[in-house]
């Protein structure tokens, strides 16, 4: 099966077709994850965008149901060099090929993804389609031309759960169970695009997790009497997504707030700050970020296309507490006097290092704290 990519600037790729026999759309981003492909598929904060992993081979250890970080792929369309037909790994239930294919997402593979990342990091990325049935190449690209751009556009709202519904499950290990102690705090997730792994993290921190749509008013939370309030990742703008904004400022003071991504992101705007598109984003399992008050280094999970201007915040309200290292974009931040803090990547790290799990911690010692006031 033979597959096309055509950028919105004319820009082609030909290659061979896997997965689905079918075309799709959407926002063309790389991300530099050595493993974690499933996880990746399965990623709410992947909706609208078309997916090149920069790892050469893909699909050699198949897919399991261990491994999803939603009920099902959220990816538009995948691009690789090499798309494994061997699945070797004792975990495997099915093959990457199938599980794609039983999900309706098309793959390209066998193209130059070196010369497509180059492209996307000199140019920025770009609106796409990959077609396995279409080879008129002025049709593709007018259709590239012709999809809404992801700036503007609230997609939290199209992923987040329906109904509220309560998490029990904890961090997943191979070989032995995990022994969990009694819940000691009752939080509440918005769910804006949220992954399995951040529940499991949640779980294993002795809380009692609720996850509530991300339109769920903050009255209707406090009414839950949650000892603390989680906003998670997701997908899309940040900047319309006002209801998210307004409740944030109605729970602030209130109780403890923890922010991660499209999170972090929100909680910047609910402060009175801006938020701005990078060119080619920050998605990859390999990121450094330093601690502003440490000077440590955390080798941290990013999936985000947005981040907020640190110079828009009030630094009189606001501490920022860590900051990217390959281009200085803001990575956290606390209030100074409110139980509020946030980060822009993804501290669950799946996939990814994990260096970041001892935020989770921070959230239970602020709930702590503000539940023995």
């Amino acid at each position: 099966m033979q597959a096309i990519l055509a950028l919105e600037d004319g820009r082609i790729f030909r290659g061979k077709g896997y997965g689905a026999a079918s075309a799709c759309i959407g926002e063309v981003v790389f991300n530099t994850s050595i493993t974690g492909y499933q996880e990746i598929f399965t990623d709410p904060s992947y909706a609208g965008q078309i997916v090149v992993l920069t790892n050469p081979q893909i699909g050699n250890y198949g897919t399991n149901p261990e491994d999803e970080e939603a009920s099902r792929p959220y990816i538009e369309g995948l691009i690789v060099r090499e798309f494994s037909k061997v699945t070797s790994n004792w975990r495997s239930d099915d093959d990457a090929d199938d599980y794609l294919k039983r999900n309706n997402i098309p793959v390209l593979a066998e193209i130059d993804t070196r010369a497509l990342v180059r492209h996307l990091r000199d140019h920025g990325v770009m609106r796409g389609v990959i077609s396995t049935s279409e080879t008129d190449v002025e049709k593709l690209v007018a259709k590239a031309k012709s999809i809404r751009k992801m700036d503007g556009t609230d997609l939290a709202s199209v992923v987040t759960t329906r109904k509220l519904y309560t998490w029990d499950k904890g961090p997943v290990t191979i070989g032995k169970p995990v022994e969990l102690e009694k819940p000691k705090h009752n939080v509440v997730a918005y769910d804006y695009g949220i992954k399995h792994n951040i529940l499991r993290m949640l779980v294993g921190e002795c809380c009692n997790v609720t996850v509530v749509p991300a339109q769920t008013s903050a009255e209707d939370v406090l009414a839950m009497k949650p000892d603390g309030v989680f906003l998670s990742n997701g997908p899309g703008d940040p900047e319309p997504v006002t209801y998210a904004q307004k409740n944030i400022q109605n729970l602030m003071g209130r109780v403890p707030v923890f922010g991660i991504c499209l999170g972090h992101q929100l909680i910047g705007l609910a402060l009175g700050g801006k938020t701005y598109k990078l060119k080619f984003g920050h998605h990859g399992g390999n990121h450094p970020v330093k601690q502003l008050n440490t000077g440590k280094v955390e080798i941290t999970a990013h999936n985000h296309n947005f981040a907020v201007d640190p110079d828009s915040l009030k630094q009189s309200e606001v501490e920022l507490t860590h900051i990217d290292l390959n281009d200085n974009t803001l990575e956290g931040l606390r209030h100074r006097s409110l139980p509020l803090f946030s980060v822009q990547y993804h501290p669950e790290a799946s996939p990814g290092p994990h260096d970041s799990h001892y935020l989770f911690g921070d959230f239970v010692k602020m709930m702590d704290e503000w539940k023995g006031k």
